[in-house]
Formats: structure tokens, sequence, C-alpha cells
């Protein structure tokens, strides 16, 4: 039991140390930065964990219950490397300040909490990824699902939903990707244990208590405006999430104004399989390169970049938003405006987030000198798109307000280039404030004004060698020798008597004394009220130049894609009301920019009459490439992008599925081929006619006939019950006769040639059912050594030869009974009939009697069986 936790303890401890314990008793589950002088301390498990986590040397100081107090210290210029070093570990820390005067507390210098950072609360540029949101998300269950809120505190944007099971709340965890999840005690987070998860009591997700916590912050009536006041689960999230935020930020929250409810009916949705499958933002392996993101995010400031992720990861069904899209896309090209305006844009800055720092009275110097370069472009964008005749670039120029009084006022009120902190000084501009220009003006001229008045007193008192001079001891004085003390004006006043010299004090010169010695330190003082005052005069403008941000960010994206469509040869998909997903000349986004050949094309012709693909092929073939670019070709068009194909035609979509790859689930218990399953089920139980299928190799998970069952029933259940767009790839050759017993199914192949004993992939996709797998050229490409390799071609020879259908030799137990067999023994009468008959040789009356005597045989046989 830590000293923290003992409640009983009657350990002495000095001054510091107890008021060290009433602080942390506070702060349990927060690592407690206790400032020392020029360092932050940590004591007990906090320095323990702390050395751990960051390397540190774990001392100790003082004694408690007569064992050594664990010590760890950094050092206050050093401690934002080692808070970003923190949170990235998900952990909360509690920056606790000496708030009192050392010279005047009797005792510890009184302290105190001034700042709490958590993973989903930094604001702090050097804390936070800038391609990222940085969200804190908040969840609660109730009768008919969940509810969900998400909160950015670096830019203000607040949101709700309601995912009906946790299967839907999965898929939005995965969107948000929160870098904190609030979830009430008792309720266990969603997907299981995962990083950056904290328990907040349940009784500030109470939907009575967050409404009226909600209302006061919006000032509102009710919440019925944002379309949410008949949603208490939400209602309750946002709450809960709302007042952890202003917990940790100790301070208002000005830039937080409103709440967006996303509705799942607005967008295609994508489950978090799906989204991870198709790496829009994170690859396979966890890594950022090679994804969707890395290839259309050439954005030129931070919020577009974030802007453009929000797009990937929400693409919408509205066909007027990404018609408008289209078209700004298609202006800026025609016009080859979009350069010019990166250009601009790159000057930008990340305004979003210093709006939200202003907000929190945070932002430091420097932001507000980028808001004010930013603000000076204004005119010239504004000036650029002016000539753009589309509805929404003539909007975002609209938004693009210049805010002339902003300006003009951060033109005033700060030099060029302030230094980073308002601590240092030298931030306020001369002439903006004549007090500070006089407290300035003392402090700089203090010299010249002592050579002024060492001349005048000279002249006054006719001693020429008079001095004016200054000591750290006794200010500053007039000195004059010893043997000519008896000249000293009658308004000198003795300061000090020397050996050879008497030292005095005159009115004027106190009074100089007095406003330079405290001059710096007002100045300062000065200067920090009026930068306080600053913030404050901002904070009126903040909802104008939110929305400033807002559409900078997004005619940021629009030239991005712009770009991309331009230099990647990408073409304006056509969205229509039919069933239809048609592809001409299809690529992968992704793989065509790492391959060092140029990328094959594929088409696509899928309508309502023929809703499914059946594609077999050899691996390294190409199919899943095939599949993804398709997915990502629809999700592309419904963020408003050109896509990578000279043509596409694409129907209503209101769901992506995939069910690409698998690996076991350790962390809840489950194998592959129950992954596999899981996922399979989620898709045959919510497709609908509108959706998009992705299903590879379904059923390796298990054995061959099991595998092959399985398959076949899925496939045949979406062409006939869920009628989805499905391309379902497989290596079971069976399934290449489903197109016979369901409409609506086509075969398709990879195409591949033999060369000797190669194999060349052409990563053509022709119609019609593959000809052969390949397997055993593919594992000779794969370095499977040569011995292996005869072997298997040996043993394939012998099962071809048995007619084994089998591709896994892998001893399985079958998920099935066994059944029956269809011909017993005893129907071998009615084979030898069979085997008897020459149809050919029949009159339409034979035929007839022989198809009568057989059904009697058979008949009959049944009867004996």
């Amino acid at each position: 039991m830590s000293i923290l936790e003992d409640k009983t303890a009657t350990y002495t401890h000095t001054p510091m140390m107890q008021q060290y314990l009433r602080i942390k008793a506070g702060q349990p589950e927060r690592l407690l930065f206790y400032r020392m002088g020029d360092f932050y301390e940590l004591f007990f498990d906090d320095a323990r964990k702390a050395a751990r986590l960051l390397n540190l040397t774990l001392t100790a100081r003082g004694q408690s219950a007569g064992e050594p107090i664990p010590m760890a210290g950094i050092p206050v210029h050093a401690a934002e490397q080692y808070l970003a070093r923190l949170v990235r570990l998900g952990e909360s820390i509690a920056i606790c300040e000496q708030v009192g005067n050392p010279a005047t507390s009797k005792g510890p210098v009184d302290r105190e909490v001034v700042r709490i950072v958590t993973p989903g609360t930094v604001t702090d540029d050097a804390l936070l990824n800038a391609h990222q949101d940085n969200l804190l998300a908040a969840v609660t269950r109730g009768k008919s699902g969940y509810g969900l809120a998400a909160l950015d505190l670096s830019s203000g944007r607040f949101s709700i939903c309601t995912p009906e099971n946790e299967e839907a709340l999965l898929g939005e965890l995965e969107r948000l990707h929160p870098a904190e999840l609030l979830v009430p005690d008792g309720l266990a987070p969603p997907g299981g244990e995962r990083q950056g998860v904290t328990r907040y009591p349940p009784w500030h997700f109470e939907p009575e208590t967050a409404f009226e916590l909600l209302t006061r912050q919006f000032g509102t009536h009710d919440l019925s405006g944002f379309g949410c006041d008949d949603l208490p689960d939400a209602i309750g999230a946002a709450g809960a999430l709302l007042h952890y935020a202003g917990e940790t930020q100790r301070t208002a929250l000005p830039h937080i104004t409103g709440l967006v409810l996303e509705r799942r009916d607005e967008a295609v949705i994508l489950d978090a399989a799906t989204r991870q499958n198709l790496e829009l933002e994170r690859n396979l392996s966890g890594g950022q390169e090679h994804t969707l993101a890395s290839v259309l995010d050439h954005t030129a400031t931070p919020m577009g970049s974030r802007c453009m992720r929000r797009w990937i990861n929400r693409p919408l069904r509205d066909t007027t938003v990404l018609q408008e899209r289209y078209q700004a896309i298609g202006m800026l090209i025609e016009t080859a405006t979009y350069t010019g305006l990166r250009e601009q844009l790159r000057g930008i800055g990340d305004i979003e987030r210093i709006i939200a720092r202003i907000a929190l009275k945070s932002a430091r110097p420097r932001d507000l000198t980028t808001l004010r370069r930013a603000l000076d472009t204004l005119p010239t964008l504004r000036g650029a798109l002016s000539p753009l005749d589309t509805p929404l670039l003539d909007r975002l120029s609209t938004k693009l307000d210049g805010q002339p009084e902003v300006t003009e006022l951060l033109h005033r009120a700060l030099i060029d280039e302030p230094p980073l902190l308002i601590r240092d000084g030298g931030v306020i501009a001369s002439a903006y404030d004549s007090e500070l220009d006089e407290l300035r003006a003392l402090s700089e001229n203090a010299d010249q004004f002592l050579v002024d008045l060492e001349a005048r007193e000279r002249e006054r008192s006719g001693i020429a060698n008079l001095k004016v001079a200054y000591n750290r001891v006794h200010g500053y004085y007039i000195e004059i020798s010893r043997g000519q003390a008896d000249k000293a004006p009658i308004d000198y006043t003795r300061r000090q008597t020397l050996k050879g010299a008497e030292r005095y004090i005159t009115p004027e010169l106190k009074n100089f004394e007095d406003k330079v010695l405290s001059a710096r330190e007002r100045s300062l003082a000065r200067e920090k009220l009026l930068y306080d005052d600053l913030l404050e005069r901002l904070e009126p403008t903040l909802d104008i130049l939110r929305s400033t941000a807002s559409a900078l960010a997004e005619l940021d994206v629009l030239c991005a894609l712009a770009e991309r469509a331009y230099s990647l040869d990408y073409a304006a998909p056509e969205l229509i009301e039919s069933p239809v997903l048609c592809i001409e000349g299809g690529r992968h986004p992704v793989v065509e920019q790492v391959l060092s050949e140029p990328f094959v094309p594929n088409d696509l012709d899928l309508t309502d009459a023929r809703r499914m693909l059946v594609i077999t092929g050899p691996n390294m073939g190409g199919k899943s490439t095939y599949m993804r670019q398709t997915a990502l070709i629809v999700l592309l068009a419904h963020i408003g992008s050109y896509v990578p194909a000279s043509r596409a035609l694409i129907g209503p979509i209101d769901r992506i599925f995939t069910r690409i790859g698998a690996a076991d689930d350790l962390a809840s218990g489950r194998s592959t081929f129950m992954v596999e399953m899981t996922e399979a089920a989620n898709i045959l139980n919510n497709a609908t006619p509108n959706s998009l299928v992705l299903m590879d190799e379904i059923g390796r998970g298990t054995s061959t006939f099991d595998g092959l069952s399985l398959a076949w029933a899925c496939a045949q259940h979406l062409a006939e019950t869920n009628r989805s767009f499905t391309l379902f790839a497989t290596h079971y050759f069976e399934l290449t006769t489903l197109p016979e017993e369901c409409l609506g199914v086509a075969n398709a192949h990879t195409e591949a040639v033999e060369h000797g004993d190669n194999v060349v992939f052409l990563h053509q996709l022709r119609p019609g059912p593959a000809s052969q797998s390949y397997g055993l050229q593919v594992a000779r490409l794969a370095g499977v050594p040569p011995a292996v390799i005869r072997r298997a071609k040996h043993r394939l020879a012998k099962l071809e030869e048995q007619a084994v259908a089998a591709a896994d030799t892998r001893q399985q137990y079958s998920l099935f009974p066994p059944s029956a067999p269809e011909i017993d023994p005893t129907g071998e009468a009615l084979v030898q009939a069979l085997n008897n008959t020459d149809p050919d040789t029949l009159t339409p009356r034979q035929a007839l009697d022989t198809l009568y005597r057989l059904r009697a045989l058979m008949v009959e046989t049944q009867k004996e069986t």
C-alpha cells in the first residue's frame, strides 16, 4: 500500500511533503509534476512510473515511515518534450506551479494545479500531430444502443452520433480514432481494453445533468436546434465529455458553441474491418505509408490535411454536395488556379488551432502573428477565387472575410517578430500603449539620464569631479570627494560615507531610482496585461475566424484534390440513381504509385441484372488489388474526389463491406476462422442491394469441404437474398458453376500465362473462370526449396489421379455432421440401367417410356432401403 492510499498513516513529513500529499490526493490517477524551482519533481509511485517511462534517474528525497521517498525530476525548460512522450503513452499529467511569492511566504510557497494534460485534451502544438485531429470521445450505453460524442478541443469541433449496436460503435471508433475515450465506471470499453481509456463517474453521463450543462454552454433554451433533443444517450455522452474538458482546462471553453449530429444515413458506412482492410490512414502494419491518405494528402496547411482525412473517413451520400466538389475541382483544373492558390495557402499556418488557443487564453505571441499573416493573405485569395464561377467556390470565397479591424488591431498591437513567450517581454509594439512606452523609455534611457544628471549637477554645484553612479547594494547615488563635501547643495541627503568620499541622494535621483528599478518589472507586468486584454478583444471575433479557417481548410483540400487529379490522370465520376457500378480503366490509387512498372487497368461492369462477379485466378494474379481498387474508387467518388479511372458510373451506395484476409484475434480469444465467420455474418446480416461487398477467400480457415460449402452458401445468399454488388474471389473452382444456378452472377478471372516452369501474371481481368491456380509456380517464385516443389508436384499428380477435391491436406474436424450417401449401394440397378441407355437412339415415345421405367426402378430402390 502506498503512502497516498494509507489514510491512517501518522508519518511525520516536512511541510513541503505535506503540501505535496494534499495536492496529490486530488489527482490520484494522474502524474503530478510538482514545481520546485527550476524543476518539476515527482515522488513515490509517480516517480517510479516516470523513471520507467521516461528513462529518468530515480533518486530519493527525505523519508516516509523510515524509508527513502523515491523522487525523479525534469527541468522546467524541457518539460514539453517529456509531456509529449507521456501523452503518446496514454498518460495524464497534472502540472502544479508555485503561485505564491517566496519572499512573503511563511512555510512552503503556495502551489496549485494550474493545468491538466491528458491525451484527449492537449492543445499545444508541441504535443499534437499537425495532420490528425486529436479527439476526446465519450461513450455510454442506453436501452436502444449507444451514445457517442467526440470533441476536438484544439479546434472546437463537437459531434455526436448514436450507433445502434457494438459493431456500429466499433466502426465509429475506428473512424474517429480518439486519443482518449471516456467510459462510465462499470461499462466495459468497446472492443475490450485499449490505451487511452479514462473511467469517469457515471452521474456525469446522466442526460438531465448533461442537458443543463450543454444548454448553458451554448446559451440555448433546449437542444432542438442541434437535432438531438430526443437522443438522451448521445446527450449524456456529450455532457460528460464537456464536463471533463472544462475540468482539465481550468478555464471557460468559449470556442465550443454548438453540436453536430452525424446521422449514419448521411454517409457511406464503413465498419472497422473495412477501414482496416482498405488502409485509409493506417496500413495493415500500423504505419502511415502506402495508404490512401498518403497519396491524396498533398495539402498546403495542417488544417487542410486534417480536413482531407475527415473526408476520407466519412464519405458522403449527398449527391448535391459531391457534385459541387466535382465542379470546383474541375474549375480549378481547367483554369490551373490551384497552383497559385496552393502557394498562397502555404503561408497560412494552422489558424484553426490558433483560434482555439486564443479562446483558451493559451495563445502565444507567434500564434497571433501567424494569424495576422493569414488575415493579410485573405484579400489575395478572394481575388484569385472571384473569376471561378462554381457554387462551392463562391461560398468559400464569401467566408474568406478579411476581418480588416482584426488585422489592423494585430498590426498595431504586435511587433513584426515577437519572442516565443510573453514573459520574455518585447511583444507589444511601440505606440500601442503610452504607459508601456514610458516604462520602456525609463529602462532603455537610464544611462543617458544619468549622464545628463551628472552634467547638470556639476554645473549647479561647481564640483568638477562629481559622479553619478549605481551599485546593487545602495542603488543610485551622487559621489563627491571628501575634500569638496562642504560644497554639497542643501538638497543632497547623505547615503553612505567612504574613506575618501561621500555619497548622496537627491529627491530627483530617488524618484528616478524608484521608477527605473521597477520599470522592467512593471513593463513586463503591463505587457502581460495588454496581451491578455488583446486576447479578450479577439474573443468576439472567434466565430467568424473559425468559419474563415474552415473555408481555408476546405479550399486547401479542393486544391490538393485538383492537383492529384491533374497529376495522376484521374477522371470525374458520374453519380446516377440507377443501380449500376461501371468502371472503365480502373486503377488502384496506392499500388500504382509504388509500382516501378505501369499499372494494368481493369474494367468492371455491374448492373441490376449482373450484381456478382465470382473471381478466380492465381495468387499474385491481382484479385485482391482489383477488389480493393473498386472499393477505393467508390469511396473516392463519395468524398467528392476525381477517381483513378478513365470513366466511372456509380449508382447509389449505402455501405462498403470487405472480408479480405484474416488473423487470429488473440486478445479476444478468437481464431482466424472465427474472425472470418464473424465478418461474414456481419455482411450477410447487414448488406443491402445498395451495398458494395468484397469477399476474398471465404471459407479457407477450415477444412476443404466445410470451407467450400460455406463459401457457396455465402455467395448464393449474397446473390439471391442481399442482392448486393459483390466481388467474390475464391480458389474453390466449384463456385464457378454458381452462375448456372443463380441469376445475376458471372465469372471472371485474372489472367496468367506459363513460360516453361514459370508463370507470368498479366493482372488483367477476363470473362469466365480460371483454368488453374498456378499455386506451385507461385510457391517457386516465393523461394520455396526446389525439393519441396518437386514433392508437391508429385503429390498433386496423385491427388488428381484419385480425383480428390481437397486443396488442404491438413486433418481437420468438420463443422457439419456427415450426411448419408446420396446413392445407396442397393441403387446399383438404377445406375446400371442409366449406363445401358443411349438417348441418341431413342424415339420420343421410347424416351418417355424409359423415363417412366427408371422412375419405377427408383421407387422400388427407395422401398428396399
